[in-house]
């Protein structure tokens, strides 16, 4: 079976995580696979796209295991998360379990996210020794600002879903058994309004924050493949492997 998901019931199409043996885990094949989802243009009947996920957890972001050998190269979910973004129709992330670094980010570029109260969101990369890019890092001061992306980023312990709507980074958070029913008035109504008219405001919307993508910041780009080469990452993705305490060094 697929490892992603793709089917349209009406004016819904749902793209599903399918992994859940691996936690819903981000390899390359997945990865391409949403790319491919989300480059396509809309079918004239659709109106919204839904991303939900297979199994006990939404998404715990990259497959470590695949990842740990390729720190020298830049991680491709940046791409897909640009055409989640940028994908011409409302984008609907539903999230029950664990949503954690690429998973957080899956969740937080799309346009609405609706989340059972039990799920948690998070960016621990900070606790294996990697740094998000300035891509992602991006998304989580815009989403939630710098207060929000200080508790997100440098703690790096998971926000349950209570906290991440307190912040205005997602869109509700409901109990877990009314998650389903949350989630079909959104997309109802979603599905009742104008496409042309949606299309033209999530244009605009995402015109009016692309300054941020103008800040210079060539100067942070050493700094940051610095850490995701440094003996700290690799010890820090060994050490996350192998369900143990990492052994900083500061190297």
């Amino acid at each position: 079976m697929p490892i992603v998901l793709v089917e349209r019931e009406g004016p819904v199409r749902t793209v599903r995580l399918n992994r859940p043996e691996k936690r819903n885990a981000l390899n390359r094949e997945m990865l391409d696979a949403l790319l491919d989802a989300f480059r396509s243009e809309p079918e004239s009947a659709e109106r919204l796209t839904v991303i939900r996920a297979e199994g006990p957890a939404f998404c715990a972001g990259m497959d470590l295991r695949e990842r740990a050998g390729t720190l020298d190269t830049e991680s491709p979910i940046e791409a897909v998360l640009d055409a989640v973004q940028h994908y011409p129709l409302p984008v609907v992330g539903v999230v029950h379990g664990d949503a954690i670094a690429g998973g957080n980010e899956l969740a937080l570029h799309c346009d609405l996210v609706v989340a059972a109260e039990s799920a948690r969101f998070g960016m621990s990369l900070a606790q294996i020794g990697l740094v998000p890019t300035w891509f992602l890092a991006k998304k989580i001061v815009e989403t939630g600002g710098p207060v929000a992306a200080r508790e997100m980023l440098l703690l790096g312990d998971p926000l349950p879903a209570a906290r991440m709507h307190a912040l205005g980074m997602i869109h509700k958070a409901v109990p877990d058994d009314g998650l389903e029913a949350a989630v079909e008035a959104v997309t109802r109504r979603l599905a009742a309004n104008a496409p042309l008219a949606m299309k033209a405001m999530k244009a605009v919307m995402l015109r009016q924050m692309a300054f941020r993508d103008a800040t210079p910041h060539e100067d942070l780009l050493g700094m940051l493949r610095a850490a995701r080469l440094s003996a700290d990452a690799k010890e820090g993705i060994a050490a996350r492997l192998e369900k143990r305490p990492a052994n900083f060094t500061g190297e």
